[in-house]
């Protein structure tokens, strides 16, 4: 195709696939598209072995990296610890989410508090927080650049000078996902080569402006500064849906949710049974996971935290120094069989979602996105004819 994110990444078909697994980045870029590894959760040296595996299987062919560096989030800038962080939970989130476990007949006595629960607490922020900051974001991009990548994108803020000058200096793009008009302004001032424009319907932080809405109101508000490559997300698990907001301004489209359900994912059997069950209602947009709104599958850990009696959601990092122990404790429950921690059991998704009913690869969920995109595409030029 000739779309510029095409030319710009070296691609045939202008989708990029967000994923936490290394199997789903080679699998969409080995079928045209672009895969994307998710980093935030990597220490250097975990990145450094799955970018190695990934280049020994992806044939050359083009893929990148995905960090988090907020604009905002508590301790930042400062030199505040783990532990300084975790002193500042209140004891009721502690006992609030061991609690939520009692109900579903899950011993989650250890979360209470001690030093059991202080190791938990500390090690979930020992990833996560770290390279939250800059100086942990840096360590990473050093492994990155230090692999054949094509892209960097960044979330939840305009991406550090740093990171931005970094990319030119590898001659690596630097692509900023964002929820807003003002956002792309901002991002665009400050020199991202490609903006992801994600609508609410997008699984994962979100803002709260439809995808409908968002890409063209973008468009028009970036028109000034150039023609800078847009990808749409947020809701998109179709071909059709691809055709269409790209008929509304943008150059391709930024997809996570839709490879959920592929066998290759790293989603367990419970979430996915979930998700290809799921209808579109059947997401929530949420602080309780990380502290900022994030859109994931409704379950009945997500119900506890919207109860009335159920304490605010604490800043980012806090909430997931909450959130994610109880959240492991949960999976591995689940995976055994455990009723209660299947009706628990949650993962950020989309509200696309509810366009996928089956489990397919990675590599034929591409092939069906390019003919469901010539399909909207012919139905289209249809109308046209006499």
């Amino acid at each position: 195709m000739k779309s510029p994110i095409c030319e710009m990444l070296e691609i045939e078909f202008p989708m990029v696939a967000f994923s936490h697994c290394r199997d789903v980045v080679v699998a969409v870029s080995k079928a045209g598209g672009m895969g994307v590894l998710g980093a935030v959760g990597h220490t250097p040296e975990m990145l450094e072995q799955d970018l190695k595996w990934i280049d020994d299987h992806i044939d050359g062919m083009p893929y990148g990296v995905d960090l988090l560096v907020p604009n905002k989030f508590e301790g930042k800038g400062s030199n505040k610890t783990s532990e300084d962080l975790r002193n500042m939970i209140p004891q009721e989130y502690r006992e609030f989410r061991a609690d939520v476990l009692k109900q579903y007949d899950i011993d989650g006595e250890s979360l209470r508090g001690g030093s059991e629960a202080k190791d938990i607490e500390l090690k979930s922020d020992s990833r996560f927080g770290k390279n939250l900051k800059e100086e942990g974001a840096q360590k990473l991009l050093e492994v990155a650049f230090s692999h054949p990548i094509k892209l960097i994108a960044n979330a939840l803020g305009v991406p550090p000078k740093w990171m931005l000058d970094m990319g030119k200096e590898n001659n690596v793009k630097v692509a900023a996902l964002l929820g807003a008009k003002e956002h792309a302004i901002k991002q665009v001032q400050a020199g991202v080569d490609i903006l992801v424009v994600s609508g609410t319907e997008g699984g994962g932080h979100c803002g709260s402006v439809s995808t409908m809405v968002l890409v063209p109101e973008v468009k028009r508000a970036i028109k000034e500064y150039g023609d800078i490559p847009i990808l749409a997300a947020g809701g998109i698990a179709t071909g059709e849906q691809m055709a269409g907001v790209m008929a509304m301004g943008a150059d391709g489209v930024w997809c996570a949710s839709v490879f959920l359900t592929t066998t290759e994912a790293e989603t367990s059997e419970t979430v996915k049974e979930k998700m290809v069950n799921a209808s579109s209602s059947q997401t929530v947009r949420s602080r309780s996971r990380t502290g900022k709104h994030s859109r994931q599958l409704k379950s009945a850990w997500t119900d506890a935290w919207e109860a009335k009696d159920a304490p605010e959601p604490l800043p980012m990092p806090l909430q997931t120094m909450v959130g994610e122990p109880a959240l492991a404790i949960i999976s591995k429950h689940a995976e055994i069989g455990h009723e209660g921690a299947k009706d628990l059991e949650t993962y950020w998704v989309g509200q696309g979602i509810g366009l996928v009913n089956e489990t397919i690869s990675a590599g034929q969920t591409v092939q069906k996105f390019k003919e469901e995109f010539i399909e909207g595409y012919e139905r289209m030029t249809s109308l046209f004819e006499e």
